[in-house]
């Protein structure tokens, strides 16, 4: 049995689920959440927490198992508490600006880059180098700062750039003059 999605999953008060055939919703404080749950997999509701089921024990369905229930897990997390990623930036001249509910970014670059606020997520700006992305959704605010990130990725030499609070930037040597 896997070891992760044979664990059941708790539901605080306040959260709806609804299993309706293969669709899971969790409806929330801070928002709804829904995912269509692969074929041989089953999510049950009992007695305040949800158990996810596989029929059999196929390669398929065993890789399945602990997937669904994370994903299933990481909705009910959402709903409830949500999730932030903290981003600084490093290096002279760059900084980020509120522009209403979007960003915009002075990178280098010969020109501002604007970022637009997907829908479900909320930009806060702490500083002019540190700011934070809000969601209900772990996989979407996962990829929205993948992709400030990637505007302008940490650079091995000097440092500069957009990198995660808290990443360790691996510095290489740079030239050697004689």
């Amino acid at each position: 049995m896997s070891r992760i999605g044979r664990l059941p999953i708790p539901v605080p008060s306040g959260v709806d689920i609804t299993v309706e055939g293969t669709t899971v919703t969790v409806k929330g404080p801070k928002g709804t959440l829904s995912h269509v749950v692969v074929e041989p997999i089953g999510v049950n509701q009992e007695e305040g927490q949800l158990v996810v089921t596989r029929p059999d024990d196929e390669r398929r369905s065993r890789s399945l198992h602990g997937l669904t229930r994370s994903l299933v897990s990481n909705m009910v997390t959402g709903v409830t508490a949500g999730y932030s990623k903290t981003l600084e930036i490093v290096g002279v001249g760059y900084r980020v600006q509120a522009k209403g509910s979007d960003l915009e970014f002075a990178l280098g670059y010969s020109h501002p880059v604007p970022v637009k606020a997907p829908e479900g997520i909320r930009f806060e700006v702490q500083t002019p180098t540190r700011f934070v992305v809000h969601g209900i959704d772990k996989q979407l605010v996962g990829e929205v700062s993948a992709k400030i990130r990637g505007l302008r990725k940490p650079d091995p030499y000097k440092g500069k750039g957009v990198r995660y609070q808290g990443e360790v930037v691996r510095r290489k040597v740079g030239k050697t003059g004689k």
